[in-house]
């Protein structure tokens, strides 16, 4: 008797789960239907030039990261969230990225940077050089740099634009104007002596002095501008903030000084300055947060860099209309500490900017490109029903947590599990564990001689660092492949699996922009409308 009832409760609340319509199977059909029909209307490809260029790229943002955030985004909007499509899953066009340095089977954002920016695969650790440069050595550099598709666009006489949540003198954005064998080099204060006198320049110097008519440039990581010592403007008293520059140079004044006379410039640090901006009287803007990753700090520029990133360029009195390019980068910070809740959150961030971008261009004119420089060895599973709220919160808001929520592998489904948690416990320590869980990282925690156990804890705060496998002070880079998101002119050539460095050269191609250039003509490929100097490059990096 107890295990009918066992068996008709199991079967009570899964049916619980699954929404009315699915129940009928022509819903499927029809979906199934709708979909063929879209796949159809592929076949008739896009192949205009692309005045216009937007590389999203989401650091850190694995495959599993993609789908954790789609749940995550569909729950925020009151649905379960698994039916949810991101911004990005409507881009008609997918593919792979293998994302290994040349030295490194796991990489990191600096090689990875070079790969989808330079079109070069690089060592780990450096940044705009080839891989016949060696981590540390200045004295390898020389005659080793390699340019990005920024550097192609603004030599196409194109507008340009970089936007990041993180410095911008990070990994990530500086590989579109850097080349230094060290990623770390973000001042000369934080070179070595020999890398100094070996003449080889900072991250910051090289942003003023490489491409200095970079339309937009929005992030982090202001200090690196400013002479040593120096107080911050926005948190005077802290030292952390203050300048780092030996050479006692203000790099924001050489910014200015190397603009052409008649020129707007505006530099900008806090988010209330940026709105007032009106940027159709701006040809050039520099705006920098506090002077860490924070590009996005609350009391600086964060909820101003959506303005500033699709309206800057088009609104800048450039040549004529254009789309910046922006990052964001924090997706990759909270992973590495091992707090889920952050890094999805701004994930979803970044499919709101990519949606922001998709309603102010056209498929006709403009290629847009969202991907990852590479992943993190973020999972989730047990076996969650359908509609679980991803990071142990229920529709009302309830937090996980509290006693007695532990259940055996045989009550899997016979009572929704508590929010967050996986609907069973181990069969080997007997205690529940969450859905989301790192392989390696901080939230290793044994309490007692034993794993802890996760229903005494608060998992659904912010800053709940969730278990995982291996103890570490850092999470670590996954080695898996990464999406390739594409929409646009010439979208279908980001297709089946590439090397990372691919997608730099296909958006080229898409813009008669490089070298790759004889299959333009005047008037562009045929039936495409003539190639003028409009936007080059929106790099967006979360």
């Amino acid at each position: 008797m107890k295990a009918l009832l066992l068996l008709f409760l199991a079967q009570l609340c899964s049916a619980s789960l699954v929404p009315e319509k699915e129940k009928d199977p022509e819903y499927w059909r029809g979906q199934a239907q709708e979909t063929l029909r879209e796949a159809l209307r592929l076949q008739r490809l896009n192949q205009n030039v692309a005045k216009n260029l937007i590389l999203f790229l989401g650091d850190g943002m694995g495959v599993s990261t993609v789908t954790a955030a789609r749940i995550l985004k569909g729950q925020l909007h009151h649905g379960k969230g698994e039916e949810n499509l991101l911004e990005m899953d409507k881009f008609p066009y997918v593919a792979l990225a293998k994302t290994y340095n040349t030295n490194a089977q796991v990489p990191d954002s600096a090689g990875t940077a070079t790969a989808y920016l330079c079109g070069v695969k690089a060592n780990e650790g450096t940044v705009g050089v080839s891989a016949g440069v060696t981590r540390d050595r200045c004295n390898t550099t020389k005659g080793q740099e390699v340019t990005s598709i920024l550097r192609w666009a603004k030599d196409a006489g194109k507008a340009v634009g970089i936007v990041t949540t993180t410095r911008v003198t990070h990994a990530t954005p500086s590989a579109a104007y850097a080349h230094s064998a060290n990623r770390d080099w973000y001042s000369d204060g934080e070179m070595p002596p020999d890398a100094l006198e070996g003449g080889c320049k900072d991250i910051a110097r090289q942003l003023v002095e490489n491409i200095p008519d970079i339309e937009v440039i929005l992030g982090g990581g202001r200090k690196y501008m400013f002479p040593k010592n120096a107080s911050d403007v926005e948190y005077p008293h802290e030292d952390k903030h203050r300048g780092t520059r030996l050479d006692r140079r203000d790099l924001v004044q050489a910014w200015h000084d190397a603009k052409p006379p008649g020129k707007v410039a505006k530099y900008v640090w806090h988010r209330r300055d940026l709105l007032a901006l009106n940027l159709s009287r701006v040809d050039f803007l520099l705006g920098e947060g506090d002077g860490g990753d924070n590009g996005g700090r609350a009391g600086g520029m964060q909820r101003g860099r959506d303005k500033g990133a699709i309206g800057g360029i088009k609104g800048c009195r450039s040549r004529s209309r254009a789309v910046p390019g922006a990052a964001g980068g924090r997706i990759d910070h909270g992973h590495h500490e091992g707090k889920a809740k952050q890094a999805l959150h701004e994930a979803v961030e970044l499919d709101r900017a990519v949606g922001l971008a998709t309603r102010l261009t056209s498929p006709q004119d403009t290629l847009s490109v969202v991907t990852a420089d590479h992943s993190h060895v973020f999972t989730f599973g047990g076996y969650t029903p359908r509609g679980n709220p991803i990071f142990g919160e229920d529709k009302a808001g309830r937090g996980g947590g509290g006693e007695g929520h532990g259940r055996d592998l045989g009550d899997i489904l016979t009572v929704p599990p508590p929010p967050g948690l996986a609907p069973m416990q181990s069969d080997v320590d007997r205690k529940p564990f969450t859905s989301i869980l790192y392989g390696n990282g901080p939230g290793y925690k044994i309490v007692a001689g034993e794993r802890e156990n996760v229903s005494a804890v608060d998992f659904a705060h912010a800053n709940y660092q969730a278990q995982s496998a291996v103890p570490l002070r850092q999470e670590t880079h996954g080695g898996e492949d990464v999406a390739v998101f594409a929409r646009g002119p010439m979208a279908h050539l980001l297709h089946g699996v590439h090397e990372q460095n691919y997608i730099p050269h296909a958006m080229a191609y898409a813009a008669c922009i490089g070298s790759n250039r004889g299959h333009c003509n005047a008037a562009g490929r045929p039936g495409a409308p003539v190639l003028l100097p409009f936007l080059a490059l929106l790099f967006l990096l979360c």
